[in-house]
């Protein structure tokens, strides 16, 4: 896994693929910078910036380059000398050139990864009896990707897809049961945040570390969720709940979020009323879902660390050396990896956490 040491210092390095061809050494040796984006919420992206030559007939001759064609195909690696992984897979969608009367013109090339093509239009359809899971399917299927889902267990009679695109009318489904919308080069993934899951490795101020600014608040902190909705077959009353000790994880901490804001300032309800609700599982879930997404909000933070390529957006990572409150597992929700000449590789981040 290419991560700097501390040891033995290696030299960061990166490479990228256009068409699964390497750019050449010339365009390799004028580039100032390459960034990729990770994030849970958004299509990541990447960028790359390629400076201007001292050719008189062509001072970017890149602009105009066939490889940079609109749809392309790039992969974008990073890393350390040899040791390079891929953290980028998606397709060229933007050129942005830079003209100045005093310096050497600047090709700014920038695409994201294939969520962006369920950005593309928008539709008003309904969807009859599938799960959530099969409905991610479909729209990936749509999109030209291959889904890689997790049974999301409740089966809707309907639901409507209302002038949304359908990166909104997922990402509103996902909210709701408290799932993720990735993809992994053509591959769509929906299936719930990992927030419970093992760290992929520890970080701390002495090694890899090189700044962590977390912010610990109760403000949004709820004891319970009730959702109430109206079963049309039954003509009842539908009443969803989740209380605090429905949290799916307390991430290594010792108390969670809801438990902790009750402890100091007593209990506090969240009823949702605005959601069309119509069976009692789906009313649970989603209770549930709102809950542990509200708890994730009791700590979030920024912070830098030293390159690394496994540090990724929707993956959870433990911090160490910063106290026993803020010592522990967080999820992350974004992750950008920038690689330049002067700075060498840094991976500034975002985090959150449901307990401490």
């Amino acid at each position: 896994m290419p991560i700097a040491s501390l040891d033995d210092p290696s030299v960061p390095d990166f490479d990228v693929l256009i068409a699964g061809t390497p750019l050449s050494l010339d365009a390799q040796a004028h580039i100032v910078e390459v960034s990729v984006d990770d994030s849970v919420e958004l299509p990541s992206m990447f960028t790359l910036k390629i400076a201007g030559t001292d050719d008189e007939e062509e001072d970017n001759p890149w602009i105009d380059d066939d490889a940079f064609a609109i749809g392309n195909a790039v992969e974008v690696k990073l890393g350390y000398a040899e040791d390079l992984e891929s953290v980028f897979k998606g397709e060229i969608t933007a050129l942005e050139p830079e003209f100045m009367y005093d310096r050497l013109p600047v090709l700014t090339v920038r695409g994201y990864d294939r969520r962006h093509r369920l950005m593309r239009g928008r539709k008003t359809r309904t969807f009859l009896k599938l799960k959530d899971s099969d409905i991610a399917s479909q729209i990936a299927s749509e999109a030209g990707l291959t889904a890689e889902t997790e049974d999301s267990k409740v089966t809707h009679d309907y639901v409507v897809q209302a002038n949304q695109t359908n990166m909104e009318f997922l990402q509103e489904r996902a909210r709701r049961i408290q799932y993720e919308v990735v993809v992994d080069d053509k591959k769509l993934l929906f299936h719930p945040a990992p927030v419970a899951e093992s760290e992929v490795f520890t970080v701390t101020p002495a090694d890899h570390l090189v700044e962590f600014y977390p912010r610990l608040t109760s403000a949004q902190q709820l004891s319970e969720v009730t959702v109430r909705g109206w079963s049309p077959k039954e003509k009842k009353e539908i009443l969803g709940q989740a209380k605090s000790g429905d949290v799916t994880s307390t991430m290594g901490g010792q108390k969670s979020g809801p438990k902790l804001a009750e402890a100091a300032f007593g209990a506090a309800a969240g009823l949702l009323t605005a959601l069309p609700v119509m069976t009692q599982a789906e009313a649970d879930q989603i209770a549930k879902a709102y809950l542990n997404d509200a708890a994730l909000e009791l700590i979030d933070g920024e912070g830098v660390c030293l390159g690394r390529t496994d540090l990724r957006a929707g993956k959870v990572i433990k911090i160490d050396g910063v106290g026993k409150r803020f010592g522990g597992q967080y999820y992350v929700t974004s992750a950008v990896h920038r690689y330049g000449p002067a700075d060498g590789y840094l991976t500034h981040f975002t985090v959150r956490r449901n307990a401490s």
